[in-house]
């Protein structure tokens, strides 16, 4: 898991990084390179979404995380967890869940976050993990300068997520086809449309309770596609 741990400090230093900056950015500013990750978010999502190969099979999973989501309260309890931090390192005023959700989810959700776990896990140099490190830490500047702190402790979905995967891989071996993560990726995709929504105030998207899709979509290919 060397390239996972490398990951994890280049975001928790680029995040550091950005924390300084935003000192010196004015609110206008801010608010405008809000609304710019929104929009890429946006993008990104739509263009990620697009690889699914097999459109039921996503949906139904994102109704299977939906239903999950529901029932856990998963947005809800992240939303209580974000509000506690905030409280608990005195952070009124700073967009915490804003910044944790959207640097989570654009950190994990792409595909060399995948393609570079599972590279790991077979036994092949992270060297995907690597690159992605390079780009997540001057990334986590940039979101950090405007979502501020939340963006740091993004880090730790990132160290779950990309660890679980380079340990499923050690057991799976060559069983994650590429087809398996191209709708791994289209499931991450949906998931960055709804929170670009969320993020522009179009409407409040609870992309929380539908994470557990990427769980589900993965027997699901295994077993009907």
């Amino acid at each position: 898991m060397f390239g996972t741990l490398v990951n994890f400090g280049a975001i928790v230093v680029g995040g550091a990084i950005g924390m300084k900056f935003k000192s010196f950015l004015p609110q206008r500013v801010i608010d405008l390179l809000f609304q710019v990750f929104g929009l890429f978010t946006l993008y990104l999502g739509f263009s990620m979404s697009l690889k699914t190969q097999n459109a039921i099979l996503l949906a139904f999973s994102l109704i299977l995380g939906a239903l999950t989501g529901s029932v856990l309260n998963l947005q809800d309890k992240t939303d209580r967890l974000g509000e506690f931090i905030k409280s608990k390192f005195n952070l009124k005023g700073d967009k915490f869940t804003e910044g944790f959700l959207v640097a989570s989810l654009l950190f994990c959700m792409g595909p060399v976050a995948i393609l570079g776990s599972i590279e790991e896990g077979v036994g092949h140099e992270p060297k995907l993990l690597l690159i992605k490190s390079l780009m997540d830490g001057i990334a986590s500047i940039a979101l950090a300068s405007s979502l501020g702190i939340g963006v740091i402790f993004s880090s730790v979905p990132i160290l779950i997520y990309q660890g679980f995967l380079t340990i499923l891989a050690m057991w799976l071996g060559s069983s994650f086809s590429e087809l398996m993560i191209n709708e791994l990726s289209a499931v991450g995709g949906i998931l960055l449309i709804g929170m670009a929504i969320s993020i522009l105030d179009i409407k409040k998207i609870r992309v929380i309770d539908f994470i557990t899709a990427l769980i589900y979509i993965v027997p699901l290919i295994y077993f009907f596609s």
